[in-house]
């Protein structure tokens, strides 16, 4: 079980990441993701250049099989819903069976707002909002998410 100071730990693990990505993913945020398997790193990402892939993406496939029961570690709500018509982070999250995302900010955009969170709730994945927020916060000052339909 991953206690608080494990939390605040590992999410600025996925800041750090996130960081290194800013100004360098197009319209998309920069993203950092850590997934933790009994206090070991077993697969980490950020948002690639140009917004593809995202961060869950690139630490699940690093993670692979070991991503089973662990928990991922997120600077930005997993988006419910992609543009380009593939699973969402929050899908992928869910089929690759983590057991727990800590997330630091909600995404306020339309494909997010609070809809990552609930997907992930619904397939029975425990989620904590507001890890090291006001630290990840910053990254996202500049961000212009889409706006509601």
């Amino acid at each position: 079980m991953s206690t608080a100071a494990d939390d605040e730990r590992w999410m600025r693990r996925a800041i750090a990441l996130a960081r290194e990505q800013v100004g360098r993913t197009g319209d998309n945020p920069a993203v950092g993701c850590v997934i933790v398997q009994n206090g070991a790193v077993v697969g980490e990402g950020a948002t690639a250049d140009g917004g593809r892939p995202h961060a869950e993406e690139v630490a699940l496939a690093s993670a692979g099989e070991r991503a089973l029961g662990a928990v991922a570690y997120v600077t930005l709500e997993p988006c419910a819903e992609r543009s380009n018509e593939t699973a969402s982070c929050a899908e992928r999250l869910a089929a690759a069976g983590v057991a727990r995302v800590v997330v630091a900010c909600a995404d306020p955009s339309v494909m997010a707002d609070g809809r990552g969170a609930r997907r992930l709730q619904s397939a029975g994945i425990a989620y904590d909002l507001g890890v090291l927020q006001s630290e990840a916060a910053g990254l996202y000052g500049g961000y212009q998410p889409r706006s509601q339909r």
